[in-house]
């Protein structure tokens, strides 16, 4: 099995910050609108390379999308940036209307997602906003599970024509792609192969589902770890081929279950490839204050957990 080894902890947000500077050189087309959050989400850089490509829109998120949407139209690339829960729930009527149902070329770029918001608590995290996306035609979803893969993703979604929801986080996280590796849109990767069980797992839970590996593999368990970095569209041809080996899986996701990816694999399984899958997530409820680490773990959103979900996917199989 491989081994991850953390390059040193730094937030997901600022891979999103160092993809949208860098596109910003690239392409001239790329403008960034902020809804006074601009340090926040990490678009310092790109405002202060280019002070007119970048637009700051004031606590009005719904003008934003409106703004963008405009822009868009008249062949710019627009990326807006909030938390997660105001640049989604706040505005959802404008997303559809605007960029989903004209299916403009919107980038969102969507910060302090989950429960990892930590001490802002349940007002200012958001459990909901994957199924939120999810729902909106034409729209991608993108979650990535680190620094490198987020600066990656954000170049992926420059290039991309279409909307885009992008969503990454605010704590400091373990940083263990390869930093030289190109982001696909719709592509799952393998991280590590396994015979027993499949580990599917997106955003910061990524990690845990590798630390997870490294638990059961000290118990005789061969995990295979998939991250689903793509969550629309999905890769079913890989997330399949995984479960027809393993006969058994383990979805885990700092997403409530309601329209997250659990539900999306799930569905799948059902309808290709019946096996016994086991969830990992926030379940129906709403979040609440608390340091990122003791809200995973009281959550169940740990390596853990994950293992113990494991154990129960495979009693299922057999």
């Amino acid at each position: 099995m491989k081994q991850y080894i953390d390059k040193g902890k730094v937030d997901t947000r600022s891979g999103f910050g160092a993809g949208l500077a860098q596109a910003g050189r690239e392409d001239s087309r790329i403008v960034a609108l902020a809804a006074d959050l601009k340090d926040s989400v990490k678009m310092g850089t790109f405002a202060k390379e280019n002070p007119d490509r970048f637009f700051q829109c004031g606590i009005a998120e719904a003008n934003m999308i409106g703004v963008a949407a405009g822009l868009a139209i008249t062949g710019k690339i627009p990326f807006v940036g909030s938390f997660a829960e105001f640049v989604t729930g706040r505005v959802y009527d404008q997303i559809r209307q605007e960029i989903g149902y004209g299916q403009t070329n919107v980038k969102i770029a969507s910060s302090h997602a989950g429960l990892t918001l930590g001490e802002d608590g349940a007002t200012h995290q958001t459990m909901e906003d994957i199924a939120l996306m999810r729902a909106i035609p034409g729209m991608v979803v993108i979650n990535p599970c680190d620094y490198n893969q987020t600066k990656a993703a954000t170049l992926a979604a420059a290039k991309y024509v279409g909307p885009v929801y992008l969503r990454f986080g605010r704590p400091s996280w373990p940083n263990f792609t390869d930093e030289n590796e190109e982001f696909v849109i719709g592509k799952t990767y393998v991280m590590n192969e396994g015979n027993d069980v499949t580990l599917i797992a997106t955003g910061h839970m990524v990690w845990e589902a590798l630390q997870a590996a490294e638990i059961l593999e000290k118990e005789g368990i061969s995990a295979e770890v998939l991250d689903v970095a793509t969550i629309k569209p999905l890769d079913e041809g890989t997330i399949l081929a995984s479960v027809l080996k393993t006969k058994a899986a383990v979805v885990a996701e700092e997403h409530n279950l309601p329209g997250g990816l659990g539900e999306s694999i799930s569905g799948l399984l059902a309808a290709k490839a019946p096996a016994p899958v086991e969830f990992i997530n926030g379940g129906i409820g709403f979040g609440q204050s608390g340091k990122p680490a003791e809200l995973l773990k009281a959550y169940g959103l740990d390596a853990c957990h994950i293992a113990e979900a494991a154990h129960k996917a495979i009693g299922r199989s057999r």
